[in-house]
């Protein structure tokens, strides 16, 4: 059973410090490539365990070169209801992971963007710990309970609702507190929150989901 997996996205290669620290904290991980983004990992200098997707993102020479380097394909219709980064996190999910992280996923189509932050709620990585990282912020979604955000005093985090609301939040250690308060879908109340005089925050809440944008600095 994989315990520990990167899966690297299409998109375009944000490098910064928290695609160095994923790096630096997945020496041990599970390559895995959604289509494309094989062509990620091999600019951060990873060979893919697994290539996973209808292959249209990459050229035939493309993957002579990962195969022989080791990787193997599992190819899919081009004509799927799951887009090449779904049928990723579901073999992950399959695998039995506790720890992934997504590097990549985020470009100039807003569409796949966006539809890649929602990927986050799959009902299969509900019990993962699981996240996005691109240059250097890292997104996560966020189900009821305690929550730890680790960095330095001026991160930003901000929260962001994704369901009507999301209730009975509390904060600890962030300039702007939350007492079992509500955050609405829409305004932009919980942006751009920070992290003031300790090394961890603290977001605790009772129902709802939430996105969490961890910035290092601030943003």
């Amino acid at each position: 059973m994989i315990k520990r997996a990167l899966i690297f996205a299409n998109g375009d290669p944000y490098p910064g410090e928290m695609v160095r620290r994923t790096l630096a904290d997945a020496q041990d991980a599970h390559i895995i490539a959604a289509d494309g983004g094989a062509r990620m990992a091999r600019f951060y200098g990873c060979t893919p365990h697994v290539i996973i997707g209808d292959m249209d993102s990459l050229m035939p020479s493309d993957l002579t070169y990962f195969e022989q380097a080791g990787a193997s394909v599992e190819r899919h219709p081009a004509e799927k209801i799951e887009t090449d980064l779904e049928l990723a996190l579901q073999y992950a999910a399959r695998q039995g992971v506790t720890w992934l992280r997504i590097v990549g996923a985020v470009g100039n189509r807003f569409d796949q963007t966006i539809s890649n932050m929602h990927l986050l709620t799959l009902p299969e990585l509900t019990p993962i710990d699981v996240g996005i990282v691109s240059g250097g912020q890292a997104i996560y979604v966020l189900r009821p309970g305690l929550h730890m955000f680790h960095g330095q005093p001026g991160d930003t985090l901000s929260l962001i609702p994704l369901s009507g609301s999301v209730d009975g939040i509390e904060t600890q250690d962030l300039k702007y507190p939350l007492n079992k308060e509500t955050l609405y879908f829409g305004p932009a109340r919980g942006v751009s929150n920070v992290l003031e005089t300790a090394d961890t925050g603290q977001v605790r809440f009772s129902s709802g989901l939430l996105l969490a944008v961890h910035t290092v600095g601030r943003a």
